[in-house]
């Protein structure tokens, strides 16, 4: 017979609670107990331990029937179950569960009777479920030629009388468990989890997570140096899966971080479980039924070598904050101590206490159904201050959220914590209260419960992946935003593996229609089943319910690729939900200077990034340019700047002898102009771009302001169509052909230019002058090339050889670029780079 020690295996309720996970354990347990001795632990099939309270609340209020008819589904499930896997035997085992549920029948007629549920005979009640699933499956076992014998837990585990929540006698356990261990080594025995028995042979219950609690007890006793807890999980993963998506299994954990995990609230763990294994220097694997080649996560005494091992993020929600403050200090006042005590005398958890560094404020954690009786507590032990004014009355926040941070290595770096609040604070969470143990292992804060699930995909992303997540909400998809989504399909992958950062369009809007997924839209054919949504009244459309629903995503930002008016309102709620705002749109920046500054403001106060680079000179850095200039401390004495691509590259074709109405309605066509022309040759949307300049040098000024000569005068009839328009462009033809050779016999060259002097503030001229100018030969202007663009600034620093930006500065493309340029910074902020 084997010598080796054993290995425990414990079954969670849903791997037993259908035919095929139940056939997938027997086949389990039969290939391991071939490998060496081993001893199996389960819980109750399915549902059926919520079905028990059900009967026994049924039976409580007198409904002996409606009991009895739980009693029957759980007797169904079972039987099901067991004639599944052994049809040959249906008819033995199903008499067998009749057998063994018929206590459980006459036990629920006495409760129906005294219409009395106490705590021992809820127990019993509850054990049934563990004693059918542990006898069905040791009875599976023996007939697909597993030996394997029902060994009754309660005959082996001894515990007190606290009926519902027993605490064990270790000492007295592990003696039975050593007495009896010698007879399991020629048949598996099968124990039921959960349930105990005290001294006298009355029947117990373990509480929470009760059968793992068995399994550690089980192990511990016989010394068995692994407990292997299979579930239907691939493990211990890096965060609730159901919170963020791309929470994947940790492979390797410390006792300590398990131990620290389960103090927390993970569900998978417990401290009961963890330290029964910790004592007994045993390890815990939690793997998968249905995945039994992965190897799950295995918790033990040397945890990973892997300095960069992953983080686990636990979260526990339904709580609440309760603050308490003195207004008189005094170092008898004890106010720690005193408020800990009372709240334990009235039996309420604390999940977390953080004191000031003086002592005279409190913050705790604690279950939100206890609120009542904790505020009672505690008004009870401070009455005499609260009498005298030296307390604060108590301060209540809920619902609240416990976010915790674990990792064994935490200790062993730098900035951990500063990176965990940074991380939150970017995306608008309040931290509420916060905590770190001596271990620095873990480190805790309290959030609001709306807050949570961005909390945690946060979090989670700043630690455990390669790559930062950041989610996209795109309005418009006319040139510019149909060329960023080309830009992005072309990009993502390679900026995911190169350069970390993961980019998702979750939302696309145009003026009547919007898709929005979570889960991010797949970028092919996105454009066309836009089309396909039903359009709406865009004067009755609201997108700010899609905004609640990107604050919740990592990083969230709203990419305004449109010319709209009046997105400033969008905006700002934007801002007010902790989303970026990236945006090609010139018309909020060129709102009153009042609205400006109150838009710029908004995104300030809730610490949010709005980049509007491209909203100048397409993605040229003119804004970042200038804005370094004036940090730095230089000053600026004048701009000179050809703004509009789409007019540059008419003004060379009109040098190079195309006519105007030629050469406009080729920069229509190459996507250099606006979708209506007049609106570049107008000078309007220049003069939005020079005040977007001017106002960044501090200059309070509006677009009237602005002296403005258009580069094509307005038309006499205003509101033809476009098309009409750029016909009627051809009777311009020959008098712009004129001002081109007039020009060329003169040695300059036409340009359309802006010229921002801040010398001329309060003189009475213009400080922004728009229109055409004939520019010598030799000045940076006259050699622009098609589309080009360029910003030219004369300051202190450089007086001599004015900083020029140059490029390319029209293109749906180029601008698109520009605005991908913003993301990416926002991206990189954020990720610390």
């Amino acid at each position: 017979m084997s010598s080796a020690p054993f290995q425990v295996m414990k079954f969670g309720g849903s791997s037993v609670g259908s035919p095929r996970r139940l056939r997938q354990v027997v086949e389990l347990i039969g290939r391991h107990a071939k490998q060496g001795p081993l001893a199996v632990v389960v819980s109750a099939m399915g549902d059926t331990t919520d079905w028990l309270i059900e009967a026994a609340g049924l039976a409580t209020k007198g409904d002996l029937e409606g009991a009895l008819t739980v009693v029957a589904r759980i007797a169904h499930l079972a039987k099901t179950n067991a004639a599944a896997l052994d049809p040959a035997r249906s008819t033995a085992l199903a008499a067998r569960v009749d057998t063994l549920l018929s206590p459980l029948q006459q036990l629920l007629q006495g409760i129906s009777l005294t219409r009395e549920c106490s705590a021992p005979s809820r127990d019993r009640v509850l054990s049934f479920g563990e004693l059918v699933s542990a006898t069905l499956l040791a009875d599976l076992l023996t007939a697909s030629g597993t030996e394997a014998t029902f060994r009754d837990a309660r005959q082996l585990l001894v515990t007190d009388d606290r009926f519902g929540a027993a605490r064990v006698d270790v000492a007295r356990t592990r003696e039975r468990l050593q007495a009896s261990v010698a007879g399991w080594r020629a048949s598996v025995p099968v124990l039921p989890g959960f349930i105990a028995a005290t001294p006298d042979g009355r029947t117990t219950t373990l509480g929470r997570n009760g059968s793992d609690y068995t399994a550690a007890l089980v192990a511990q006793g016989i010394d068995a140096t692994e407990v292997t807890v299979w579930t239907d999980v691939l493990g211990l993963h890096t965060a609730d899966p159901d919170l963020v998506s791309d929470a994947y299994p940790v492979a390797h954990l410390t006792h300590a971080e398990g131990l620290e995990l389960a103090a927390v609230g993970v569900r998978m763990l417990h401290p009961r479980t963890m330290i029964p294994l910790i004592e007994a220097g045993s390890s815990l694997r939690i793997r998968n039924t249905m995945h039994p080649d992965h190897p799950g996560t295995l918790i033990d005494a040397i945890g990973s070598r892997d300095g960069q091992r992953p983080t686990c993020i636990a979260t526990r929600e339904e709580l609440a904050l309760l603050g308490i403050e003195v207004r008189k200090l005094s170092d008898q006042f004890q106010l720690g101590e005193r408020v800990l005590a009372a709240l334990r005398e009235a039996e309420v958890t604390v999940w977390l206490s953080a004191q000031s560094a003086n002592g005279q404020s409190l913050a705790v954690v604690i279950p939100r159904p206890d609120v009542l009786r904790a505020q009672g507590a505690l008004e009870n032990e401070l009455a005499q201050e609260l009498a005298r004014h030296e307390v604060e009355p108590l301060a209540i926040r809920e619902p609240v959220t416990l976010l915790t941070l674990v990792a064994e290595a935490m200790g062993h770096g730098v900035n951990v914590a500063g990176r965990f609040f940074s991380a939150l604070g970017a995306v608008g969470v309040n931290v509420r209260a916060s905590a770190q143990g001596a271990s620095s292992r873990s480190i805790s804060c309290v959030v609001d419960a709306a807050d949570t699930a961005i909390a945690v995909r946060t979090t989670h992303a700043a630690f455990n992946l390669a790559h930062q997540q950041v989610s996209l909400f795109l309005l418009g998809r006319g040139t510019v935003g149909g060329q960023l989504l080309a830009q992005l399909r072309a990009q993502q992958a390679l900026l995911k593996d190169k350069h970390g950062i993961a980019l998702r369009v979750v939302g696309l809007a145009d003026s009547r229609r919007a898709l929005f997924d979570a889960a991010g839209l797949p970028l092919e054919g996105l454009e066309e089943r836009l089309a396909r949504v039903e359009p709406v009244d865009p004067e009755t459309r609201t997108l700010v319910p899609l905004l609640d629903e990107l604050r919740r995503l990592p990083v969230p930002i709203l990419v305004d690729c449109t010319a709209a008016s009046g997105v400033e309102a969008l905006y700002t709620e934007a801002f007010r939900r902790g989303i970026h705002v990236v945006g090609a749109n010139k018309k909020p920046l060129a709102l009153p200077w009042n609205d400006r500054e109150a838009l710029l403001s908004e995104a300030r106060r809730h610490h949010v990034a709005y980049h509007y680079e491209t909203t100048v000179a397409s993605s040229l850095p003119v804004i970042d340019t200038l804005a370094n200039l004036v940090r730095t401390g230089d000053t600026v004495r004048l701009i000179t700047a050809s703004l509009s691509g789409s007019v540059g590259f008419i003004c060379n074709e009109l040098t190079a002898g195309v006519p105007l109405s030629v050469a406009v309605r080729t920069a229509k066509e190459r996507g250099f102009t606006e979708a209506d022309p007049r609106e570049d040759l107008s000078g309007t949307d220049v003069a939005r771009k020079a005040l977007i300049l001017a106002r960044e040098l501090g200059l309070p000024l509006s677009l009237s302001d602005v002296a403005l000569e258009p580069f094509v005068p307005a038309e006499p009839r205003p509101g033809t169509t476009v098309d009409a328009f750029l016909q009627g462009l051809k009777s311009q033809d020959a008098a712009y052909a004129d001002r081109v050779t007039r020009c060329r016999h003169a040695g300059t060259v036409l340009r359309y230019l802006a010229r921002i002097d801040p010398s001329k503030v309060g003189t009475g001229s213009p400080v922004i002058r728009v229109g055409p100018v004939a520019v010598e030969a030799g000045q940076p202007a006259a050699d622009l090339r098609g589309s080009e663009s360029f910003v030219s600034f004369t300051t202190t620093r450089h007086s001599d050889f004015p900083l020029t930006v140059r490029g390319a500065g029209a293109g749906g493309a180029v601008t698109a670029s520009g605005v991908l340029a913003d993301i990416l910074r926002i991206s990189q902020t954020l990720r610390g780079r």
